[in-house]
């Protein structure tokens, strides 16, 4: 068992990980380690389930138990006794999962509200709980424990914050197997994979190494900190002070009263490059004034503004009435019953582009609701520019070094026994994508040693569709980053969701996450608890070729081949010697799909949604899960 770092040895009163407390799931049908700290040499006593389970702590404090042959049910409470006593009440036994990764995984039920709102009224699951792993990064030693951190279950008061994914997961296994079942969230935005991985078990890569270096230093740390904040407030502060729209005139620009005569128009959404404010740097401002009917009035409205890069700062009517800070998030703003008036009123945003990329990003909604009624927000609005400056200085994000979210987040989960691991990350990698699937590798097996069960259940999402569609075949990072991530099968108690048909080409955190969940599910069903289901879509298995034309045979057909939305199929490529691809028809024969273009007489190759955005890829199986992309030249 880990030794101290988080205990406090010299303490001699009891105490326990955070894990185990008021409302925790434990694993069933497998040896459950309840463990924690005491005075050194302390007889310590377990009593759950009408039995007692009795240790002694070592010299540094440290004790442990295991409680055998749990059976799911509860709730129950636990005793722990030895110069003081503990009782932890509400306890579930069923199934436990980690679910970790970067902001695919972190994303709330908040932000899918609108996606599913039967989902967010619908959700009183008392045997459905989570545990939100806090931000914390490390870079000399392993946690031993959280700072914090408590069992919630699922309920319409707690569901927002619920990890989407790990809540629709959660959901289909509970359901399935009529068993509680918990998760533990341990996942951070922007996070490449090197920084869920231990010190020990990325020894073979020494580049990471030498990167993870400088960060044993606290002084350094200290210092990066220090200068990143004083230069962002700097930026900040130097924008504000020289911004017109915020300084000049005798009303500031967001006020009804500023005259918009003298302001340019733009039609919304736009790129800002388009428009003539190329590589612009600073504050730009936009209005628009809008007629509101009776009918919209003392109703909850909300203002809804897409995704906006990057930040910015939105009034209605003079009044501020939200902000987000940078472009990721989508505008939904909660608009008070009494601001809006009939007849005349306007719409304010200071746009922040600090990476000279300013931009309203075009497929998403840009509309006022209130009462049932919509309010077209797109076309044209008067813009001003308000500040133009240099950009914003690149902060360093500590908490992406390696290491350092296992150290600080996951290391301290690593005695409590679960079910498998979920994973959802390899966006902040496709820019190195040679080397995911030896990183992968190697994170998998750093946690089954860690976790100590050599055959932990991993489960993976594959990357989804994102970005500009090409007109064209092309070279793509994100698909060889997926083709990493198909690779990392072969590892043996892996699975993977195939999400390729759930992305938005204008949003790297699409909404579909009940589908991303479920479809772990339906992987979990099969590779964890053995169920002999089609758990997922067509995997390429082999070509062959023949005259002009190549057939292609697939792993997982299912109950049979089709295209997903019942015409041709879409988004193969074929080459010949020349190794230039271009488009293909595809036919369906059997269980294997026959690819050719009539040009190309001695073809060589093919690739199935070889993309960023493979958008119109759409080949399925019969239980409708999609085909993993693929290449055949490599």
């Amino acid at each position: 068992m880990d030794k101290t770092q988080d205990t406090g040895s010299k303490d001699r009163r009891l105490k326990l990980p955070r894990l185990i407390s008021d409302g925790m799931v434990l694993q069933r049908g497998t040896a459950v380690r309840i463990w924690g700290w005491a005075g050194a040499g302390e007889d310590v006593r377990v009593e759950f389930i009408g039995k007692c389970y009795k240790s002694r702590a070592d010299e540094e404090g440290c004790w442990e138990i295991f409680l055998e042959d749990l059976k799911a049910g509860g709730p129950y409470d636990m005793e722990i006794k030895a110069s003081t006593a503990i009782r932890v009440r509400d306890v579930l036994v069923g199934e436990v999962w980690v679910c970790s990764g970067q902001s695919n995984m972190e994303l709330p039920m908040e932000r899918v509200k609108d996606q599913y709102p039967a989902d967010m009224v619908n959700c009183d699951y008392p045997q459905i709980r989570h545990f939100n792993v806090a931000l914390r990064y490390e870079f000399n030693t392993p946690h031993t424990d959280l700072a914090e951190g408590s069992w919630e279950a699922a309920s319409p008061e707690t569901i927002r914050g619920f990890s989407a994914v790990g809540y629709f997961f959660a959901r289909a296994i509970h359901e399935k197997y009529q068993v509680p079942v918990g998760f533990i969230k341990a996942a951070i935005g922007g996070s490449p994979i090197e920084s869920w991985v231990s010190e020990a078990a990325l020894k073979s890569y020494p580049e990471v190494l030498e990167r993870l270096l400088p960060y044993k230093d606290g002084d350094y740390i200290k210092e990066v900190l220090t200068s990143d904040e004083k230069a962002t407030n700097s930026w900040y502060a130097n924008l504000d002070k020289h911004d017109a729209g915020m300084t000049s005139g005798e009303f500031p620009w967001y006020s009804d009263e500023v005259d918009t005569s003298g302001w340019e128009d733009m039609d919304l959404p736009a790129r800002f490059e388009n428009e003539g404010l190329e590589g612009l740097n600073g504050a730009v401002w936009f209005r628009k004034e809008i007629e509101v009917p009776e009918n919209m009035l003392n109703k909850p409205a909300r203002l809804w503004l897409g995704r906006i890069v990057d930040s910015d700062k939105t009034y209605v009517n003079g009044k501020f009435v939200g902000e987000i800070t940078y472009q990721y998030p989508p505008r939904k703003y909660d608009i008070p019953a009494d601001l809006l008036r009939k007849g005349k009123n306007t719409i304010t945003v200071r746009v922040t582009s600090n990476n000279g990329n300013g931009e309203f990003i075009s497929g998403k909604p840009y509309m006022l609701t209130a009462g049932g009624h919509i309010i077209d927000l797109t076309g044209q609005w008067k813009y001003r520019v308000g500040a133009v400056c240099g950009p914003l200085p690149e902060a360093t994000f500590i908490q992406w070094q390696p290491t350092a979210l296992y150290n600080g987040m996951l290391a301290p989960l690593t005695n409590y026994t679960v079910k498998g691991a979920l994973w959802y990350q390899g966006e902040s990698n496709t820019s190195r994508p040679s080397e995911y699937f030896s990183l992968m590798k190697t994170m998998i097996e750093n946690w089954r040693q860690e976790w100590k069960q050599s055959n932990l259940p991993f489960i993976f999402v594959q990357l989804p569709n994102y970005g500009t569609a090409d007109i064209l075949p092309s070279e793509s990072q994100w698909a060889q980053l997926r083709e990493a991530q198909l690779d990392s099968l072969q590892i043996p108690g892996t699975a993977m969701a195939v999400a390729i048909d759930l992305g938005e080409w204008n949003d790297m955190h699409p909404l579909r996450k009940k589908d991303v969940g479920e479809r772990l599910a339906l992987a979990a069903r099969s590779e964890a608890y053995g169920e002999e289901i089609i758990s997922s879509g067509p995997i390429f298995k082999d070509m062959k070729i023949k005259n002009n034309r190549i057939t292609i045979e697939f792993f997982n057909i299912g109950s049979g081949l089709k295209a997903g939305n019942g015409k041709e199929l879409k988004h193969f490529a074929i080459a010949g010697d020349d190794e230039i691809f271009k488009w293909a028809e595809a036919r369906i024969e059997g269980n294997t799909v026959v690819v050719w273009n009539d040009s190309i007489s001695m073809p060589k190759a093919v690739r199935y949604a070889w993309a960023d955005n493979p958008e119109a890829a759409n080949l399925i199986n019969e239980e409708g899960l999609p085909a993993s992309p693929f290449r055949t030249d490599r």
